[in-house]
């Protein structure tokens, strides 16, 4: 196989390198064709939304991830200096045409006034692929779906597609953190593929080849394996990490630090130190809807009693936020209404403008339907944050959000706020109160400025 920087061969013929589509171009599916680009293959992207596309054929991303617009301007074609190697259609007969590996990158959303994960676009994206599919090919999923899925999908394209059952599916789970997207998919921690037979394993051998030459390991699993990996995985870090907000809610009661308590018991290698910080909760569009949606499939399954701690697991999660606005209200003298509230930070985590069920975002909106002026700064969120929350007020500075403000939340672990100086903002706050909600300030750097500090499981810190 060709490396980075490195021509693919041409594909589709015998001997050739396998030419590769992406049906789904946002968060994972831009990250992923970009990716396979860097790594060779001559790929081919659609999507249903024309802006989006509009901006990918510019070489633009379609949303803030770092090293994801650097790595689209080194291949997309037309853009000055680049490889050309990654092109977008809105047509499923090219792409049919095209390719040999079509990966399915399309979401996954939550149901609407459900748990269950909504399969519509996936389910889609298969009825208006396999009808182009006539000759060999095969169709990855990467999308986050309930088990049990793939097996009805490969069905559904043997039955559509013109090739048959040569017409395969496999499922290969993605495993994307947030702002490091592009690191994990060129060079993942684990590349794990659900077959059906030799030939997927084949083919997912030679796309991967450069990960695994570098050591990335390549679990072969059935379908409903791999299916279970992604949730699973996210189960776990989502439990990890309501269990210690689970102990900073003991912490406030029993006057500890949950700081000290985390680094104690993460010592034990054992448990480890990582996703052990306290602070408002885990947000964004996969923790969130994948715990749901995995507690909604294993009840369909009759298993739902191995998943009950999920809903607690989730409940802890949602508590955080409700906890960090009784503090607020303490903070500002028992009422809400008409205190000036300063919000840093808007995404459910630093380095993304991803404002999905943020943690953030979700304390400001309650604020301000409380009664509070609530003013808002983000470095990265805040044309999503204003889509979503209208009404908020929004800052241009950190500086502009806490100016005449009665109280300021520190609510996104963003490097920008733990640089900030305590001093200078004390000179336009109306009062020196912070609440730190993600546990990363500095108590002593801010007591020392004149302000009156305190964070969430930490009440005599």
């Amino acid at each position: 196989m060709t490396g980075p920087g490195e021509p693919a061969e041409p594909a589709g013929r015998t001997g050739a390198a396998p030419r590769i589509t992406v049906i789904g171009l946002g968060y994972l599916g831009a990250t992923h064709a970009a990716a396979m680009a860097e790594l060779g293959f001559e790929v081919l992207g659609l999507d249903v939304v024309p802006e989006k596309m509009r901006k990918l054929e510019q070489g633009s991303a379609p949303m803030f991830e770092p090293g994801l617009e650097e790595l689209l301007r080194a291949h997309v074609a037309g853009v000055e200096g680049s490889t050309g190697r990654l092109r977008f259609t809105d047509s499923w007969e090219e792409l049919g045409a095209f390719g040999d590996v079509h990966f399915l990158c399309v979401n996954t959303p939550q149901k609407h006034g459900e748990y269950a994960a909504d399969m519509s676009y996936v389910d889609a994206a298969v009825a208006s692929l396999a009808p182009h599919l006539d000759r060999p090919a095969l169709v990855v999923g990467k999308s986050t779906v309930p088990v049990g899925s793939a097996a009805r999908i490969a069905e559904r394209l043997a039955e559509l597609a013109p090739a048959g059952r040569d017409a395969e599916l496999a499922w290969n789970p993605e495993f994307l953190r947030e702002s490091f997207a592009v690191q994990d998919t060129l060079h993942p921690d684990r590349i794990v593929v659900g077959v059906a037979g030799p030939r997927g394993e084949e083919l997912l051998r030679e796309v991967y080849a450069q990960p695994i030459a570098e050591g990335s390991p390549f679990l072969v699993t059935d379908y409903p394996t791999a299916e279970l990996v992604k949730v699973s995985a996210n189960s776990f870090l989502a439990t990890k990490i309501s269990f210690i907000n689970a102990m900073a809610e003991v912490c406030e009661a029993a006057d500890g630090d949950v700081m000290k308590l985390a680094e104690a018991i993460g010592y034990d290698d054992r448990i480890g130190r990582k996703f052990l910080r306290a602070g408002i909760g885990f947000g964004g569009g996969c923790l969130p809807k994948d715990i749901r949606a995995f507690m909604a499939r294993a009840g369909e399954l009759g298993a739902s009693e191995a998943l009950t701690f999920l809903r607690e697991v989730d409940s802890i999660n949602m508590r955080r936020r409700a906890q960090m606005v009784e503090l607020t209200r303490d903070a500002v003298g028992g009422t809400l209404l008409g205190k000036r509230v300063a919000v840093l930070g808007a995404t459910f985590k630093p380095d993304s403008d991803d404002v999905r069920d943020s943690p953030a975002l979700n304390v400001a909106g309650q604020l301000h339907l409380q009664g509070a002026q609530v003013t808002v700064y983000d470095p990265k969120g805040m044309a999503n944050a204003r889509a979503l929350f209208p009404t908020l007020g929004y800052a241009d500075t950190a500086l502009d959000a806490v100016r005449g403000a009665d109280v300021v939340l520190h609510l996104t672990e963003w490097k920008e706020f733990k640089e900030l100086d305590p001093a200078v903002l004390g000179e336009v706050a109306t009062t020196r109160h912070l609440l730190d909600g993600r546990n990363t300030l500095d108590p002593q750097l801010w007591r020392k400025a004149g302000w009156t500090f305190r964070a969430l499981g930490r009440p005599m810190a």
